[in-house]
């Protein structure tokens, strides 16, 4: 199997364990079985992959006035709305979707911080500073200063 293939099961691996400890937390939240956790997880995963990127882009304007709260607002509703679809799977109401989604963003973050693809910090130092100083201490001779890239 290919590397993508790999990373496509790591995923939908991640995305599964996430639904399924949202499940166990938040009450509201509930599975019929594995198959129906496997379905749920792996249609979130794809509305996640190719809608949630328009719908951020569509309400670009509220997940910047809500300081990126409309992020949670966006992943619950595609989780109420997986919820929605019959699958074994069900959600019931937003509150319960907005609290899975909080859980579910979570779990997902520490398992591919510990998968190793979570998010990459570099530092570059380069050649002055922006007040004129000389920031040799921080990189080499001629150098900017130190630049962040999360």
């Amino acid at each position: 199997m290919n590397s993508k293939g790999i990373q496509f099961l790591q995923n939908w691996l991640v995305m599964t364990v996430a639904v399924l400890v949202a499940a166990s937390v938040v009450h509201g939240i509930h599975y019929s079985g594995i198959p129906a956790l496997l379905v749920a997880s792996l249609v979130l995963g794809l509305l996640n992959a190719f809608v949630r990127p328009f719908l951020v882009a569509v309400s670009i304007s509220l997940v910047i006035a809500t300081l990126g709260f409309g992020i949670l607002i966006i992943n619950a509703l595609l989780l109420w709305g997986v919820g929605s679809l019959g699958t074994g799977f069900r959600v019931d109401g937003f509150w319960p979707a907005f609290w899975g989604a909080l859980v579910i963003s979570i779990v997902s973050l520490v398992s591919k911080l510990f998968l190793g693809r979570g998010p990459k910090i570099t530092v570059q130092r380069g050649q002055r500073g922006r007040g004129g100083r000389d920031d040799d201490e921080l990189g080499p001779p001629g150098g900017s200063g130190p630049i962040i890239d999360v």
